[in-house]
């Protein structure tokens, strides 16, 4: 079981089973939760033996309640909140780069970056998805991905730990994004009211709750920066992400809110934007998180997925849409989208419109092939 200050953590009477879906895996140990740094500093918890096989039965519910009502955690996610965004620019193309050398994921992506290679590696545009880092302190290797369905937890952080280094080594977590989409019934947009969807964070932060716990591995958790926590409301009453984006120094370990401008969510971007769409229906990745980064050449290897030509057409329908019909028809949060969302839906279909054949933008079901520069962009190289 999990402890605060040596109490055993407070959680609701159980009722049965967690509604989610359930660990299919061999992964069968525990969740450790512990604080300390820059932004997060938490009381210390630990485990006790004696209560291990009661709390073998808690699901992913009983976890976020138990973890959302920590009086530490809580105040970690308050001064995370607080802490002012980051910036991140890599400034116009021909110039030379503004930011620090960095790595960034996108949605359904992840990247295991070294301390010694990569200064920052961060997300953004999270919405009802949640963003994990998982670090290993006594090397600085850094994992981060941006989650966006529980069907891909348990291989994706599976495919996060393959690099972390010592089993034995316990690693740090941060749990950041997601919010309370489910409390908003009617989305104001356009000077109409249209019903919400289903939430999406909550049994997402469940299902990661649930693998991290069963896992032989053990996690200090140190932020948890999602659902209630990270929540506000727009001028109309709809939810909203307080935190959406956030980037990890990985020579510190530290965790600041940030955002990204288009040039530093590079390489290849709409090509990694469309994968997120065309991997659901690509075997290849069921159940996985989408390869991008080569850890050990500081490289970009964007893996291959591949689509039906009938998706320029499909493409070519949407963009047909007005801004408003594309927000409710292609998020999961319309209300709670940047700026920025339907542009680059339509400069995704419009690429699948011009280029219908993922044969040529994968000849071969190739990766694409990114190299580092000397002043820190990327230039294609297969």
């Amino acid at each position: 079981m999990l402890l605060i200050d040596g109490e055993p953590v407070s959680t609701s009477p159980f009722s049965g089973s967690s509604r989610g879906v359930r660990l299919l895996g061999c992964w069968t140990k525990l969740l450790v939760v512990r604080g300390g740094s820059r932004i997060s500093s938490l009381p210390a918890l630990t485990l006790s033996g004696a209560f291990y096989r009661f709390l073998q039965g808690s699901g992913g519910r009983e976890l976020v309640a138990a973890l959302a009502g920590n009086p530490g955690l809580r105040a970690a996610s308050e001064r995370l909140r607080d802490a002012p965004e980051r910036r991140i620019s890599s400034g116009p193309e021909g110039e030379e780069a503004a930011a620090p050398r960095h790595v960034y994921v996108f949605q359904r992506e992840f990247a295991t970056v070294d301390p010694a290679r990569v200064e920052l590696v961060g997300t953004d545009e999270v919405t009802t998805c949640v963003g994990v880092v998982i670090r290993n302190n006594k090397t600085g290797m850094t994992s981060i991905s941006h989650m966006d369905f529980p069907k891909i937890v348990e291989g994706g952080l599976k495919q996060m730990l393959q690099l972390l280094g010592d089993d034995n080594a316990p690693f740090d977590v941060h749990l950041i994004g997601g919010f309370d989409d489910a409390s908003t019934k009617v989305v104001h947009s356009s000077g109409r009211n249209h019903s919400k969807q289903e939430g999406y964070s909550y049994p997402l932060c469940c299902r990661i709750l649930e693998v991290l716990h069963k896992s032989r591995q053990q996690f200090h958790l140190r932020t948890f920066c999602v659902l209630g926590s990270n929540t506000t409301t727009d001028s109309y009453g709809n939810t909203q992400p307080i935190i959406s984006g956030f980037v990890v120094e990985t020579s510190s370990g530290s965790v600041s809110p940030a955002s990204f401008d288009m040039n530093s969510r590079c390489p290849d971007e709409v090509v990694r934007r469309i994968r997120v769409s065309v991997s659901s229906y690509d075997p290849h990745w069921q159940g996985r998180l989408l390869e991008t980064y080569d850890t050990h050449n500081d490289a970009f290897q964007i893996a291959a997925a591949c689509w039906m030509p009938n998706w320029a057409e499909i493409a070519s329908s949407l963009d047909q849409l007005s801004d408003s019909e594309v927000l409710l028809q292609c998020s999961t949060s319309p209300a709670a989208e940047p700026p920025h969302f339907v542009e680059n839906e339509r400069r995704i279909w419009r690429y699948l419109i011009e280029n219908p054949y993922w044969e040529d933008t994968f000849p071969k079901y190739k990766p694409r092939v990114f190299h580092r520069t000397t002043d820190g962009r990327w230039s294609r190289y297969s």
